[in-house]
């Protein structure tokens, strides 16, 4: 492993404990290090050698090869290009913390949508009608549309040629928050 894949650890190491929901002092338990070291290691600014990330990773119910693979995803830079005609097209390609669609021509599937997480839709060209608990919206060029998760809804695209570009945390996304006990 080299310094820069080493350094690199920090932000998945920090997105998987809050993915727990544990703190660094109760990382720091279970892994047996200590809290500022822990805290460097998430800032980036101190290299877990091999033992030590097996003891974080350990503390954080994974592998040391899974905390590195979420690094690499994480830094991930994709091009995906224009895509001629109508249809659905994914505008970010694999499995990341969002899932983006562009939606071309006259859309209508008909069904009913409900995701566990938030979404936004951007009208790009043309317009949409949107249903959202059982209110009716129309939306046009430029029009943005927000939608928390466990929101009920259905579109249209209403003319021809509408783009909507439609994006959302991804569903193997936790984003839900619990409310304080």
């Amino acid at each position: 492993m080299d310094d820069k894949e080493a350094l690199r650890v920090g932000a998945a190491v920090r997105r998987r404990r809050r993915s727990l929901g544990l703190t660094l002092a109760a990382v720091a338990g279970r892994s047996g290090l200590s809290v500022p070291f822990l805290s460097q290691i998430e800032n980036e600014r101190a290299r877990p050698s091999t033992r030590s990330l097996e003891r974080v990773a350990d503390a954080l119910e994974t592998t040391p090869a899974q905390l590195h693979a979420a690094a690499d995803s994480a830094r991930t830079v994709d091009v995906v290009r224009a895509a001629p005609g109508p249809g659905v097209r994914r505008v970010v390609r694999g499995g990341h913390q969002l899932n983006a669609k562009e939606f071309t021509g006259e859309q209508d599937t008909g069904r009913e949508y409900q995701h566990r997480n938030d979404e936004v839709m951007y009208i790009a060209d043309g317009a949409a009608e949107v249903e959202a608990e059982g209110r009716a919206y129309r939306l046009e060029r430029g029009d943005t549309l927000y939608l928390s998760g466990g929101v009920r809804h259905r579109w249209r695209a209403t003319e021809p040629g509408t783009r909507i570009l439609v994006v959302a945390v991804a569903e193997n996304i936790d984003a839900t928050i619990d409310p304080p006990r």
